[in-house]
């Protein structure tokens, strides 16, 4: 099941410092993540992983806002 970033990390119960630090990068490196402008590297994958219980596969880089919008768009 595909989920973006963001959600993923909700559904585990962190907050964007919380799972940065367990990590081990900041807290504006993660929202560029959740928001598709940067991407984690293979360490940083694994990490997330193992953290979150899903697949690198699985995970979307995208904020919901954009997924939202990109519907809209498609629907229009």
């Amino acid at each position: 099941m595909k989920i973006t970033l963001a959600a993923a990390r909700v559904n585990k119960g962190y907050t964007q410092k919380e799972l940065a630090e367990l990590i081990g990068i900041s807290h504006y490196t993660l929202l560029k993540w959740e928001k598709g402008k940067s991407f984690p590297k293979v360490p940083q994958i694994q990490k997330l992983e193992e953290l979150l219980g899903i697949s690198y596969n699985d995970i979307i880089f995208l904020s919901d806002s954009c997924l939202k919008d990109n519907k809209r768009e498609e629907g229009a």
